[in-house]
């Protein structure tokens, strides 16, 4: 706040008061220095209220005090921005509530007042000029006048050209500060979130903004740049420059810098270029061209050129293709590459006998002549005439893998697990390989697995293949895998042929006795050999690894010993046994491996020495019978003798109690032969175990023994088919070797007896089924020939006397538009009496198309005949739009030709034509008239 005189307080108005003062000064108003008359000051603008303006006017007199001689006032005081100190003759600004501001939109650029100063004592008027020049401080940054500036460039744009001149002129920044403080200067700021843009871009001359290219451009890598460019003004104090900056978004085109590049392109890392590209095609020997042309090249031969947004479009170059260079170096005799769609034509047939095998360099190039071409290689393969199945060299295989092996293990071809099984396939179509030699060519046959597809896979490619294991094999639940398979070349399939792969034995089980522990009571008057019990361990492995041997590891105190290999212990020799002795023994039943691996297990039999006694129970030799018997087994036939002894040799009695709930077995009841009553059918019922007693009559006087009885399997059903598969079996008419659906047989007989094996009734000549029962087209089928099939698929087992199931499989033909509508007749000729009605149908078209599908659809080609004719597109009436005069005709047989056709409703087949003569039928519609309406003549008198 400004602290203001006390005599300023009286407002702006100044009242002069002339006093007399006798000591007259003619100086006084003038004055007192030299120099312009006029009083001229500078401030800057935004100067605050109350800044001193004048300090000393140095006007002669006195203004104030008790005898002033001048009288000092302001005139001309616009806006009163000026106040006066009369007295101190001091000038003031007067800016309260306001801005003195020098720039736009005030412009207040300088003050001009006028002092008029009174001479009290002469009365005379001195009028002094006083002029304020308001000078420019920099309160003003640079302003640029768009939001936004952007520029297009080319790639191809050379390095030092000015790519952009938008800031000249009012349409960069402008700054309203005068002098240096208003004068611009460009410069280019690095941008963090692009500092490409600060490196490729400068403005070397800052005052015209004018930005240059400083590197080469590559719209490949970097499509836009943003440039942040800083506008300042030239203030004198570098301290004191106000700056604003704006984007110069630059937007980099596409130059034609690149050459063509052949697809599909696997970049080779961290590059734009392609890895080397092989494209492949194969065509069978002898084969006619029209057949095969364009021929099928995999992938399809395309390059598209690298720059892809030339812009305008129609300035992008096309692709040109050529073969640059071939082996064998006839190629040119055989094949031709069309040079604008790239497809390969074949010229002539090949005979395989002279050329097998073709390598092309395809070069690609853009046909405005740019001078880096791409090449990529094009191996044709030439294939011996498919008309060979595949064959194996072995009819069977024989396979052995350990049951321990892990997953992915390989099939070997012996017991000693040391070589692989080799299965090798071949195809006399793509290599003849005479007896005793060695195949070098890969015949890339498709080789099937047609059972335990989850437990074995075969190599995929490779002319020697291998089987190899998919999932864990167990042994003891199943020894042998018996399954076929088959080689197929897409079109045809090879003769199944058989593998057997056997489980070997790892020694993966332990002994186990069927008690935890036994408790049996032996007698004072057993005599030394005497059976006391009888045990028995089962191991699930077999040979030594399932060779059991018995041994008591303590307890025995010398009184009882056992067998190593039945198990069977007796009364020791020279042991007389005490009653009330006890006795427990830990009995340990171990298999024969090799020691460092060898399994076991023990049990503890407790025995009781009793008084003599004739009632001890019979006992059967062995605590557990097991034998496998056939299904086919006839009723009556006796299975096992399982004949008890009794010490006191009472008679005994013999009862099946368990295991047994549809009496399919019966024991006789005095001789313990097992007798089969009813038909075993191991489809339903694989396993028995029956629990077999044994009683002499007398109280606590049984015994009991465990019977396994395992039903192995005759070939004694017949596959079926499972009909569930059996859904709209469909084919689209003209296309060989084409999925058409699949069949599935299943048999309940086990191994071999179980396999399915597919094969066709008839129409072998149109279809074929693989192995797994998926049936293909051999050749393509005409729906309007033939539109539906029945064909007879038989499933047989793999038994020697193998039993077969037929099916029925209909299949339909799906049409594809592949014919031509027809017309009744190639000509219609029509006669159309002269002066006939407008609109009358005067023919009636009609054709035909063998395809299914919308209606045939008729139009007339030939153009001019459309003005005189109309046909009805649905029905084909043809009709007559105007009256025709015969008369008026200058065609000399007085008719009109034209040219209708008839479109399929798909309109992917070309049109059928017919010709149409209309003859125009003359009508006696005009009277004879005369030439002349007189006629004269001279006849003689005597005529």
């Amino acid at each position: 706040m400004i602290s203001w005189p006390c005599w300023l307080m009286v407002g702006l108005k100044l009242v002069t008061l002339a006093t007399l003062n006798l000591a007259q000064d003619p100086e006084d108003c003038k004055l007192a220095r030299s120099g312009p008359p006029a009083t001229i000051v500078a401030i800057d603008e935004e100067s605050q209220n109350g800044t001193l303006l004048v300090d000393n006017l140095q006007i002669t007199g006195y203004a104030g005090g008790p005898n002033p001689t001048i009288a000092l006032s302001l005139r001309g005081n616009n806006d009163y921005w000026v106040l006066l100190d009369a007295i101190n003759q001091k000038l003031y600004l007067n800016s309260t509530g306001r801005v003195l501001d020098r720039d736009p939109p005030h412009n207040i650029q300088s003050i001009v007042v006028v002092l008029d100063c009174v001479n009290l004592q002469v009365g005379s008027v001195i009028k002094h000029e006083v002029r304020i020049i308001i000078k420019d401080r920099n309160d003003n940054s640079p302003s640029f006048q768009r939001s936004r500036y952007r520029v297009e460039i080319n790639e191809l744009t050379p390095v030092g050209t000015t790519i952009f001149t938008g800031f000249s002129g009012r349409n960069g920044a402008l700054d309203i500060d005068d002098g240096p403080n208003g004068q611009i200067e460009y410069v280019i700021q690095q941008n963090p979130n692009d500092p490409e843009s600060g490196r490729t871009f400068d403005i070397p001359l800052s005052l015209t903004g004018a930005v240059v290219l400083r590197r080469r451009l590559n719209y490949e890598e970097k499509t836009r740049y943003y440039v942040i460019v800083q506008a300042n003004d030239r203030a004198p104090n570098p301290l004191n420059r106000r700056t604003s900056t704006t984007t110069l978004t630059v937007d980099v085109l596409d130059g034609d810098d690149l050459g063509p590049k052949f697809l599909p392109c696997a970049l080779v890392n961290n590059t734009r270029d392609c890895h080397p590209l092989t494209y492949k095609a194969s065509l069978p020997e002898l084969t006619d061209p029209a057949r095969i042309n364009p021929v099928n090249v995999t992938p399809r031969i395309f390059a598209v050129d690298q720059d892809i947004n030339i812009k305008p479009t129609d300035e992008r170059p096309g692709i040109v293709y050529s073969i640059l260079v071939g082996m064998p170096e006839d190629y040119a005799k055989y094949f031709y590459l069309n040079n604008v769609t790239a497809e390969l034509y074949l010229l002539r047939p090949i005979n395989r006998d002279f050329h097998q095998r073709f390598d092309l360099v395809i070069k690609a190039e853009q046909d405005n002549r740019h001078p880096l071409p791409a090449f990529a290689e094009l191996h044709i393969e030439v294939l011996d005439e498919n008309n060979q199945p595949p064959y194996f060299e072995r009819a069977t295989y024989q396979g052995f893998i350990i049951e321990s092996a892990p997953v992915g293990t390989t099939v070997s071809d012996s017991w000693n697990l040391t070589t692989p099984l080799s299965i090798v396939a071949l195809d006399n179509d793509v290599e003849e390989v005479p007896a005793g030699t060695t195949p070098t060519k890969d015949p890339q046959l498709q080789i099937l697995v047609n059972d335990f597809i989850r437990a074995f896979t075969i190599t995929s490619s490779g002319i020697t293949r291998y089987l190899t294991l998919r999932e864990p094999v167990d042994r003891e639940r199943q020894q042998n895998y018996t399954f076929t398979m088959s080689a197929s070349d897409g079109v045809q399939e090879s003769v199944p042929v058989t593998v057997n792969v056997m489980v070997i034995d790892a020694n993966d089980n332990t002994p186990i006795f069927q008690n935890i522990s036994y408790r049996v009571d032996v007698y004072t008057d057993m005599r030394p050999g005497e059976a006391v019990i009888q045990l028995s361990a089962s191991d699930a492995d077999e040979h030594k690894n399932g060779q059991i041997v018995y041994e008591i590891v303590t307890g025995d105190q010398g009184d009882f010993v056992i067998s190593n290999i039945s198990g069977l212990i007796t009364v020791a020799p020279g042991v007389s046994l005490n009653v009330g002795q006890t006795y427990a023994l830990t009995v340990k039943a171990r298999d024969n491996a090799q020691p460092d691996q060898q399994r076991s297990s023990i049990t503890t039999v407790y025995i009781e020495v009793l008084p003599p006694n004739n009632q001890s129970p019979p006992r059967f030799p062995q605590m557990m019978y097991n034998f496998e018997v056939s299904e086919a087994m006839r009723r009556g036939a006796v299975l096992l003798n399982l004949k008890a002894t009794d010490r006191e040799r009472d008679p005994i009695t013999y009862r099946i109690i368990n295991g047994d709930p549809q009496q399919v077995f019966s024991i006789a009841q005095s001789t313990g032969l097992l007798i089969l009553e009813k038909p075993l059918d191991r489809e339903s019922t694989d396993r028995y175990i029956l629990i077999v007693t044994a009683s002499d009559g007398k109280p606590d006087s049984t015994s009991t023994t465990t019977v396994n009885i395992m039903v192995t399997d005759v070939n004694d059903n017949d596959p079926k088919f499972d009909v569930v598969f059996l859904k709209n079996f469909t084919v689209l008419e003209e296309e060989a070797n084409i999925y058409v659906g699949q069949v599935k047989a299943t048999d309940p007989d086990a191994g071999i007896n179980g396999q399915i094996h597919y094969s066709l009734a008839n129409f072998n000549n149109l279809f074929r089924i693989t192995s797994n029962g998926s049936i293909y087209t051999m050749t393509s089928l005409d729906r309007e020939t033939m539109d539906r099939y029945d064909l007879l698929v038989v499933a047989s087992d793999g038994a020697r006397d193998p039993r077969r199931t037929t099916l029925s499989v209909p299949i339909r033909v799906l049409d594809v538009n592949d014919n031509s509508p027809v017309f009744s007749q190639s000509n219609y000729v029509v006669s159309v009496p002269e002066n006939n009605d407008v609109g009358v149908v005067i023919l009636q078209l009609q054709a035909t198309d063998a395809d299914l599908g919308p209606n045939t659809t008729y139009r007339i080609r030939t153009a001019e005949a459309r003005k005189l004719f109309a046909v009805n597109p649905r029905t084909g009436e043809l009709s007559i739009l105007e009256s025709v005069d015969y008369e008026t005709l200058d065609t000399a047989d007085a008719s009109y030709n034209l040219i209708v056709e008839a479109v399929d409703g798909g309109g992917s087949m070309p049109p059928g034509l017919a010709t149409v003569i209309v003859q125009i039928k003359d009508m006696n519609d005009y009277a004879p008239v005369f030439s002349k309406p007189l006629y004269k003549g001279l006849v003689a008198p005597d005529a």
